[in-house]
């Protein structure tokens, strides 16, 4: 009858008993298997693991399945594992952070200080002084912030956080005028007459910058999914746009850019954490995300003398018209043909018009990424 080792706590408790039914002792099953007698009595007193080949010989002695062997000796060892282990209270954020972080990228960007990549303990030294925090888990936690994300509705990410931080961490060495919403309002209004030329673009820093509003270009990380920023500085009283210029195309440039700056215009973000949904206008149900989306929307042109564009033009949209419209209303056709695809859903169609800005905007910006690093401080 085959027997079931389950009842037994150990493997040299199981291994006993099986003697003990035999009538053997130790010395008995030593010549059986030609070993010494102090190697048995070591796996009677559990100092010695039952390996596979030996499980099979002692499935032919005891009629016992080498299975159960192998079980007994594998929860024996995981029993004294766990003893030995001390729980660590940081590893689930270590998993989460390190799992989800692009880290070799961090260091190659000079965001962390580390020489060898393997040098976890370093590494994770460094993700604590990025995020300002003495310990992991307060790295999950949100900081006053709202985000444009395409994932909308989602906590932000480690990696959208770090993005966030490190915008943070370069706009905190800038020094900039004193800020109040009246200001915001002006910069509005300044920057609208650069929706003309894309060469223009170039003068959107020093504005902001005017105004009291930091400017920050950070190229984003992997996975992060990060176009603009808005984030405060001193109490809720410094404003802070960030942006990675994911989509380098002049239509998307003003609209994050207008939408970030109606943040700032709203003090939206400065208590309460929060993370934007989708900005295409009115696809939001946050109200906050809804005046952003308007405000950016029709920065450039009303909706009013969009929709009669469109009317009178559709199907058919000649280059002429769009370059027509955008002189009429002093704006640059890439703006047009932005909101021409945004309306038809036609994302091929006009992309000419869609001119690259980063290597217009970034010699007057401050910028990070793009083999560029910006020399922190600290």
């Amino acid at each position: 009858m085959e027997r079931n080792l389950e009842q037994y706590r150990t493997p040299g408790q199981a291994l006993s008993a099986l003697l003990i039914e035999k009538g053997w002792n130790g010395r008995v099953l030593a010549g059986i298997l030609q070993i010494d007698e102090s190697g048995v009595n070591r796996l009677l007193q559990d100092k010695k693991s039952i390996s596979p080949n030996l499980a099979i010989i002692f499935e032919d002695i005891f009629k016992v399945p080498a299975e159960q062997f192998i079980n007994l000796q594998g929860q024996y060892d995981l029993a004294k594992a766990r003893l030995k282990i001390m729980p660590d209270p940081q590893l689930e954020y270590r998993a989460k952070l390190f799992g989800s972080l692009p880290i070799a990228d961090m260091i190659n960007r000079s965001w962390l200080n580390v020489e060898n990549k393997k040098d976890f303990n370093k590494i994770e030294s460094e993700l604590l002084r990025l995020f300002k925090v003495d310990s992991l888990e307060k790295i999950i936690e949100i900081t006053p912030h709202s985000a444009k994300k395409s994932n909308c509705d989602d906590i932000a990410t480690p990696v959208q956080l770090a993005w966030i931080n490190h915008v943070k961490r370069i706009a905190s060495e800038m020094i900039v005028p004193a800020y109040s919403p009246e200001k915001g309002k002006m910069a509005a209004e300044k920057l609208k007459p650069l929706l003309y030329s894309a060469e223009e673009i170039r003068k959107v820093p020093r504005i902001l910058m005017e105004h009291g509003i930091r400017f920050v270009i950070v190229e984003s990380l992997k996975g992060s999914k990060m176009d603009g920023v808005c984030l405060w500085l001193n109490d809720g009283t410094s404003p802070v746009i960030g942006m990675s210029l994911r989509f380098d195309r002049i239509d998307n440039f003003w609209f994050v850019l207008r939408h970030e700056l109606e943040h700032v215009i709203q003090g939206h973000g400065k208590i309460v954490p929060k993370i934007d949904i989708d900005i295409h206008p009115g696809e939001s149900e946050d109200e906050d995300e809804k005046i952003a989306n308007e405000a950016a929307a029709y920065y450039a042109i009303s909706e009013q003398k969009m929709n009669s564009f469109i009317a009178r033009k559709y199907p058919f949209f000649a280059d002429i018209d769009i370059m027509g419209l955008a002189n009429t209303i002093k704006v640059h056709p890439g703006i047009i043909a932005g909101k021409l695809q945004y309306h038809t859903k036609k994302y091929n169609l006009f992309r000419k018009h869609l001119v690259p800005i980063r290597p217009i905007l970034t010699p007057s910006a401050v910028v990070d990424g793009w083999g560029d690093v910006y020399p922190l401080e600290d």
